[in-house]
């Protein structure tokens, strides 16, 4: 079964849960849009939550046969992958003496909503850079995913230089490379990825090729788009360090098509992905204290649901 975040939101019956799923979704165009399987259940020892299924690599081709003749086999190339539920968020304290002060109710939203920007982020991360070898209570990410894969794109080519200097020469060719690019994946993407700069200097690239579109999200804003694909800011990782980074003025771009058979997400059967744990300051202690954790991970069942375009210079 298929769920978005949106249908957990409407059948749970908890208003705070629903309320903070929705901070999820205003805040996080994939985790808006993405579809989670809600199938995985404990292992018999209840040690993990995993998830198993095949990638497809690479697919068969077709030939013409002659009358009297068979044709040659060509299989579609496969993988098994298997992710584990992973579990993130935090935990944040609040001392009573606010909740008489008159600022607990303020206090306490302010604080859930600073760790559920935080857990948004850290997912958006990990879409993009997780990697189980560097850090086991992670998922892995789309860049290790693509590494070497077919829709990895100008990986060794000439960077394209969309620099203040260079945009107006080299906008046209970008744009053609980006088209290739789209055209590379299985289907037309749902979303284009990048950091601030780099959809900053898309932007500009659509609007001199007339090719730049405006449309209203599910919250009511305006959202920006390319050809009708909507470009997303990943946002930043810390400070002054954006999810998909910048180095030598050097980054990539991602697209992804959302679906079951391309990038989805995972999470726990009949159970809802986010959940939320407010302070009680009806019982004894002076410092209370909330959680918000998300369950989840994701998976990409082919890789040419998503892509990565390499060496564009900003």
């Amino acid at each position: 079964m298929a769920i978005t975040l949106d249908e957990v939101r409407m059948n749970t019956g908890d208003k705070l849960t629903a309320s903070v799923i929705d901070e999820f979704r205003r805040q996080n165009f994939i985790l808006n849009n993405i579809l989670f399987d809600d199938t995985v259940l404990p292992a018999s020892n209840g040690a993990a939550l995993s998830y198993s299924y095949f990638r497809i690599v690479s697919r068969p081709t077709a030939a013409f046969r002659a009358i009297g003749s068979e044709y040659t086999p060509s299989n579609a190339t496969k993988k098994k992958v298997t992710v584990d539920l992973k579990a993130f968020g935090g935990a944040f304290e609040i001392d009573r003496m606010l909740a008489s002060a008159g600022g607990f109710v303020n206090e306490v939203d302010v604080q859930a909503h600073q760790m559920i920007s935080a857990a948004q982020t850290l997912f958006n991360n990990a879409l993009i850079n997780g990697d189980t070898s560097e850090d086991s209570k992670a998922f892995d990410g789309l860049d290790k995913a693509l590494t070497g894969s077919s829709t990895e794109y100008n990986k060794s080519g000439t960077a394209v230089d969309l620099t203040d200097s260079g945009i107006d020469t080299n906008y046209k060719k970008f744009l053609d490379m980006l088209d290739e690019f789209i055209l590379s994946l299985d289907g037309r993407p749902s979303a284009i990825l990048g950091n601030t700069r780099l959809i900053a200097r898309l932007r500009a690239c659509a609007r001199r090729a007339g090719s730049f579109n405006q449309t209203v999200d599910d919250f009511g804003r305006q959202a920006i788009a390319y050809d009708g694909i909507p470009l997303v800011d990943m946002g930043d990782a810390s400070e002054d360090t954006p999810i998909i980074e910048t180095s030598s003025n050097i980054t990539s771009l991602y697209a992804v098509r959302l679906g079951l058979d391309g990038l989805h997400a995972v999470s726990m059967n009949g159970q809802s992905p986010i959940r939320v744990w407010m302070p009680n300051f009806e019982t004894a202690g002076a410092v209370k204290r909330g959680e918000v954790e998300m369950t989840a991970a994701i998976a990409l069942k082919s890789t040419r649901s998503a892509g990565v375009f390499r060496n564009i210079k900003v």
